[in-house]
């Protein structure tokens, strides 16, 4: 466990306060958003989400920088909340706010709890690139993870002749879940295309064409994102049958860097 004294020497200054002042206000959503007036609502969104950020650069930026699995999780969350703040003017019905705040709030704290490890000086200009399409395709796949569950919400309201609760229509979230899980593979692909052409500048001699956990996990994702692309395309998959793909997908790749590290950083206590 972490000790309080730790977490303020690793998030020290800004940074903490800005750790802690998202964490607050995602809850104020999470918790109170049907009393607030919209407009309320949205100044606190954009307050928690701009405090978010500053957290997030404090890691990435700070003396010294650091990531983990617990940053790489919040700034997927982070993602799905810049994604839900543009959704949310194309679809103002749509009603995922509290859900996304309470992981917001979540997200935050076990960033504070759990900072990273510091890494070394990034020696190959590609590692940026790298990291920077693989947490896109975290943000976006779990884009398509809160979709599938509100389509998963909505199917069944339907199916029990209730009013549906998530504010838009059916095909409309599917549509959306799909082109998101579009999006994602398109940025995965790239990902493990880069890993893959790159390995031994980005990560050292001898390690192109290296199998570890992580790209098992990854390989496994891509592969189960295409087969569900191809089902949807072929097959016709759609509903619960496609959610479920979806979930499996998205597991495999979070355990691809998320578990790993976490079993690095946590149980094993390693760098």
């Amino acid at each position: 466990m972490v000790s309080l004294p730790s977490i303020l020497t690793l998030s020290a200054g800004w940074g903490l306060a800005a750790a802690i002042g998202a964490a607050l206000a995602y809850a104020i959503l999470a918790l109170a958003s049907a009393r607030l007036s919209e407009t309320t609502t949205r100044g606190v969104l954009l307050l928690a989400w701009l405090l978010h950020a500053l957290a997030l650069a404090e890691g990435l930026l700070g003396e010294p920088p650091r990531f983990g699995f617990a940053p790489a999780l919040s700034m997927t969350v982070w993602l799905v909340l810049s994604v839900y703040a543009v959704e949310s003017r194309l679809f103002p019905q749509l009603k995922a706010r509290w859900t996304l705040a309470g992981l917001g709030s979540a997200a935050v704290l076990l960033a504070l709890v759990f900072p990273g490890t510091s890494y070394h000086v990034i020696a190959s200009p590609w590692l940026p690139l790298h990291w920077a399409l693989g947490i896109a395709s975290y943000g976006l796949f779990a884009a398509a993870v809160i979709h599938g569950w509100l389509m998963n919400r909505s199917e069944r309201s339907i199916r029990s002749a209730t009013q549906p609760d998530t504010g838009v229509p059916l095909l409309t979230l599917e549509r959306l879940t799909f082109r998101f899980v579009q999006a994602g593979f398109v940025l995965l692909t790239a990902t493990l295309l880069v890993g893959w052409l790159f390995a031994e500048t980005l990560y050292g001699p001898g390690l192109a064409g290296q199998w570890n956990h992580k790209t098992i996990f990854s390989v496994l994702a891509w592969i189960t994102f295409a087969g569900l692309l191809v089902g949807r395309a072929r097959l016709g998959w759609r509903g619960r049958q496609a959610v479920r793909v979806l979930y499996l997908g998205s597991g495999l790749l979070l355990l691809g860097y998320v578990g790993s590290r976490f079993v690095l950083e946590v149980i094993l206590k390693r760098v």
